[in-house]
Order: structure tokens, then C-alpha cells, then sequence
């Protein structure tokens, strides 16, 4: 077992050589003996005897040598396939590998790799078939793979079909199966899968020699498959961590207040991408530094950070100070105590919020009350405190369209230079006039008249008064324009009054006042069902107008045929306004 591949090989050459000389010389010897014959004379039969003897023994130790070549090729073959398959956690990888080493020492025709996945059941994890396929064929026996699985012992068959043990084996009859070895995967007792071999078409390829060298590498195999499931779990594991640490810090980064933490000695643990913001310090410049250092000039900040420790409250401190990067600043400091999970304070945990704009803000409300009617500025305080959600109101709603995409360049930065004079005109008519412009929608705009904004008891006749300076107004841009006859309109705007709501969508931290409702949906059916240079309102604007002073002697209104739009059960009827 110790002898070299050529050390082996010298060894047969040798016992080749004594066998043909042995040969040689019983040919010789039995040429001798028939001369002998003659005379009457023959040879001693024991050396006859001893040179048969000698052969034979001869043919026994070359069949013993080269049943131990063969041994040990198969052994030197799984110490390989071991060190494969202890040389990666790619177990597929190397199972597959290992699995053509086994097919090639054995003789098998096919070889597969089975595993029990967590329903319990066999499942395909390596197949090799002898046509080269890698997907497994429909004629393994799952007699013999049950059998071992359940009981944990290999089993060997060198004539399935004719074997008493495979008598209930639909899989052996139907396909003629012949030679078969399969061998459990066992890890401390634990049976993970099978492997499994077989050679359909010729009888006993399989020996208790084979046997044992695949015993020995599902052996190796289950600890491969067992290191490789621990280290897919461990992968696992971590990845969960890191995906938890990478959302903490995330969550911590995103933070928009500036969090601090310190130790017992005050000294900085954590610093947020907020706090560095605020401070204008790089995380080295604060961890690990006192705390005391990251706020300069701040009377009394050491006291406070002293009494949330020792007292075990949360303390709030206001306060403007000096960053030499930025200036003056105003800050609100709340600090609280940090404990471990015994309860114990170890150190403070103080959130920064920057209110230096905000300061500045309350500062330049203060001013524009100084030029401002007080009623708009306390207008937009209350439309500021209003909830997400809003109230409802009697309004007017315009919708403009201030000219076709037709007239306007393709190119889109003249596009949107050219489509930005025609909303420039638009909004100077409309800011003029007291109304609220809601949105701008491409080339039209949205206004309101009578919101809390902009209260107007008489918001009807408003909106119909904006209305005609706006076509006053597109008169003049089309001359500036020089688009040519002035009568040849493009705008189309649409009137209608009704309640609607109006309050704040949005979230907590962005909103915008807007309306919504039926009133909003028919003032835009108006528009869009208006032709070029119309101006067209509702019945209900009309009525309006009369009940709050009437109308302007200076303005007609015409009746259109009743308007059926989307959405309305009943038609509008609808009125074009002029100038006389």
C-alpha cells in the first residue's frame, strides 16, 4: 500500500518477465520430458508440479497487485476529491466535480446527489447522466433511495432486476435496472440526502471495494454540505446584520436634528450627518473630543449637561451663539440621559435643532406687518394652521388657457420661453386683480377668487372683470408678438361659482393650499368646451353677480346652448362675456 505508482509498475514488469521465463522453461522442461517419453524416461512429476505452481502464484500476486493499484488509485482519487471538496463552499460546484471523479473510479454509468430540503422531501442537487445531460432521468429508483435515507445504510445490488430486496420497485421492473450502489449522507447522525450510482446495462460492476470508496466520499461529502449549509447560514446571519446596521445608520444619518451622544466622561460617541451640518464639524473633529468643545460661548451649557445626568431628566435649552463658519446661529438643545440596559446613566444623548431661519422668518413676518394690510398676514398665518384636510367655501373658480402648443416653437427651451410670456401675462393680470393663482398646468393656469386668502364678497364679478384684462392683456402680447389681425384670438378661459373645499394636501412636511370639487371640475369643462377668444361662465356666476350689486353697464352676456358635461347628470347653462 506504501509502494509508489512506479515503484507498483517496476513490480509488475518483474512479474511479467518471471512468467515468461517460467514459460520458457516449462516449454523447455515438456520438450525434454516427451524426448524422455521415449527412452522409457521421464522428468520427476513435483517439477512439472512446481513450475505450474510457480505461474499460478505468480498470476495470484499480479492480480493482488493490481487489485491494490487499483485500491490505491481509488484512495489517492478521494483524498483528492476530499481536498476539492474542503476547497471551496461552493458545494455545487464541487460536488459536481467530485461527482465525475466517483462515475470515473467506479464505473458507473450515472451518478446524482440527492438532498432532503426542508418539506422533507429528496430533491436533485447534482446529476450526471451518461449522455452528457445534466438534468436527472425519470428511471432512478427511489425504492433503493427511500430505503437507505430512512434506515441509514448503503446498499449494493449487482442485478437489480433479479434482486428478492427490489421485488416492490416499480422503477427496477419497468426500466430493467442492473447494477446499483447508494449510500447515505450522514452528519452526526443526521441523515441530509443520498448518493446514488448505478450502471443500467451490464451486471455486478459494483464490488464491496467500490462500495466502501463511495461510503468513504459521502462521508467527506456530508461534511462538505453540512460546512457549506452552516456557512450559508452564518452568511445569512450576517447579511440580516448588516442590513440592520445599515438602516440604523441610515435612519441615524437622515435624521434632519442633530444628534450627539456622549460616555460618563462627556466625551462624544456618535455624531449625525445633521449635527456635523449644524456645527460645521467633521465627525473626527467631534468623537471622542468633550462635548463642551463642540458648543463655545454658551453660557451655562456645561450646568445643563451636568443636571441631565445627574438628575436623570430631559432638559431644553434655547440659545444663539457663534460658529466662526457660519456666524450667528439660534439653537434648541434638548438634552436627556443615556442608560444601558441595567438602567444605569452612562452619558447624555443631546438633539441639536438649527432654528436660525426660522428666527430669521419670524423676524421678516415681523417686518412685513410693518408694510402690509395686518388681514393678509394673519390670512396666511391661518391657511398655515390649517390640518391636512380643509373647509368648505363658496368660491370662483377661472380656468385660463392661455394659447395652443400649436403656436408655440418645437424646440423646448423656446418652447418654454415662449409659453413663459403668455403665463407672465397671465399672472401680472391675475395678481393684479386680487386672485389666487392655484397651479399652472403647462399652458393653463388655474385661479381662485373668495379663498381664505383672498376673501371678496363680490368674487363673481371679480373673476369677470380678471377676465376681460386678461383679454385686453393677450391683444397686446399678440401685437408684441406680431402674430397679426389682434381679433384672431387663441386663450380660452372658463367661470364657474359654486362651493367647493379648500384647505392643505400634502403631508406634514409639504403642503399646498388648493381646492377641489365639483365647482373646480365644471369650471374646467367650461374652458375646455370654449373656443378660441370664448369666455365663458355659468349660469350660477351670473346669478351671483346679480345678487352682490349687479351688473357693470359696460358688460353683455350671451346664452350658449346648455352645456351636458362628463360627470353632470343635469346641463349647465352657459353664458359668453363681452365688452360693449
Amino acid at each position: 500500500m506504501n509502494a509508489t505508482l512506479a515503484e507498483q509498475s517496476a513490480c509488475f514488469d518483474d512479474i511479467a518477465q518471471i512468467r515468461v521465463l517460467a514459460a520458457q522453461v516449462n516449454a523447455g522442461l515438456s520438450a525434454q520430458n516427451r524426448l524422455l517419453n521415449l527412452r522409457q524416461l521421464s522428468l520427476p512429476d513435483a517439477i512439472m508440479a512446481g513450475i505450474e505452481a510457480l505461474d499460478e502464484e505468480l498470476a495470484t500476486l499480479s492480480t493482488g497487485l493490481w487489485g491494490e493499484e487499483t485500491e490505491l488509485s481509488q484512495l489517492r482519487a478521494l483524498t483528492q476529491t476530499s481536498a476539492l471538496i474542503n476547497s471551496s463552499l461552493d458545494v455545487d460546484v464541487v460536488l459536481g466535480q467530485a461527482m465525475d471523479k466517483i462515475i470515473e473510479l467506479t464505473g458507473a454509468e450515472r451518478g446524482y446527489i440527492l438532498l432532503i430540503n426542508d418539506a422533507g422531501d429528496l430533491e436533485f442537487r447534482i446529476a450526471r447522466e451518461s449522455d452528457g445531460q445534466n438534468e436527472p432521468a425519470d428511471d432512478v429508483s427511489f425504492t433503493i433511495l427511500n430505503r437507505v435515507v430512512n434506515e441509514g445504510e448503503p446498499m449494493l445490488t449487482d442485478n437489480a432486476s433479479n434482486d428478492p430486496r427490489m421485488a416492490g420497485s416499480d422503477t427496477v421492473a419497468r426500466y430493467t435496472l442492473r447494477s446499483i450502489m447508494c449510500v447515505p449522507l450522514a452528519y452526526k447522525d443526521t441523515i441530509r440526502g443520498a448518493i446514488y450510482v448505478d450502471n443500467r446495462y451490464r451486471d455486478a460492476v459494483f464490488s464491496e471495494r467500490e462500495l466502501n470508496l463511495l461510503t468513504a466520499f459521502a462521508n467527506q461529502t456530508a461534511i462538505a454540505v453540512e460546512n457549506a449549509l452552516l456557512y450559508a447560514q452564518v452568511q445569512a446571519t450576517l447579511a440580516e446584520i448588516t442590513q440592520m446596521k445599515e438602516l440604523l445608520e441610515n435612519v441615524f444619518t437622515s435624521i434632519e436634528s442633530g444628534v450627539i451622544t456622549t460616555n460618563a466622561d462627556d466625551r462624544v460617541m456618535t455624531f449625525n450627518r445633521a449635527a456635523a451640518q449644524i456645527l460645521v464639524k467633521t465627525a473626527e473633529e467631534a468623537i471622542s473630543h468633550p462635548l463642551i468643545d463642540l458648543m463655545p460661548g454658551i453660557s451655562g451649557f456645561q450646568d445643563v449637561v451636568a443636571r441631565a445626568r445627574e438628575a436623570a431628566q430631559a432638559m431644553v435649552l434655547e440659545t444663539q451663539t457663534m460658529i466662526p463658519a457660519r456666524g450667528a446661529v439660534a439653537l434648541n438643545l434638548r438634552l436627556s440621559p443615556l442608560r444601558d440596559a441595567q438602567d444605569a446613566i452612562q452619558g447624555v444623548a443631546l438633539v441639536v435643532d438649527d432654528m436660525t431661519e426660522q428666527r430669521a422668518r419670524d423676524e421678516q413676518v415681523d417686518l412685513l406687518r410693518r408694510y402690509l394690510p395686518p388681514g393678509m398676514v394673519d390670512n396666511i398665518e391661518e391657511i398655515a394652521g390649517l390640518g391636512l384636510g380643509g373647509e368648505r367655501r363658496e368660491v370662483t373658480c377661472m380656468f385660463i388657457w392661455a394659447c395652443p402648443y400649436t403656436i408655440l416653437p418645437t424646440e423646448s427651451r423656446a418652447l418654454m420661453e415662449m409659453l413663459n410670456i403668455y403665463l407672465e401675462a397671465t399672472t401680472r393680470v391675475v395678481h393684479s386683480a386680487h386672485g389666487i393663482i392655484d397651479k399652472y398646468m403647462g399652458n393653463e393656469v388655474m385661479v381662485l377668487f373668495n379663498t381664505q386668502l383672498n376673501p371678496q364678497p363680490d368674487h363673481a364679478r371679480s373673476a369677470i372683470d380678471t377676465a376681460l384684462e386678461l383679454r385686453d392683456a393677450y391683444v397686446e402680447l399678440y401685437q408684441q408678438l406680431g402674430m397679426g389681425h389682434a381679433c384672431d384670438h387663441v386663450y380660452r378661459i372658463g367661470i364657474h361659482t359654486g362651493v367647493a373645499t379648500l384647505g392643505n394636501v400634502g403631508s406634514l412636511n409639504r403642503r399646498n393650499f388648493s381646492a377641489i370639487g365639483d365647482t373646480i371640475n365644471l369650471a374646467k369643462r367650461l374652458e375646455e368646451n370654449a373656443k378660441p377668444g370664448e369666455i365663458i361662465v355659468s349660469e350660477d356666476t351670473l346669478l351671483h353677480i346679480r345678487q352682490t350689486g349687479g351688473l357693470a353697464h359696460h358688460i353683455d352676456f350671451e346664452e350658449h346652448e346648455a352645456l351636458q358635461v362628463k360627470g353632470r347628470k343635469q346641463s349647465t347653462r352657459i353664458y359668453e362675456v363681452f365688452r360693449r
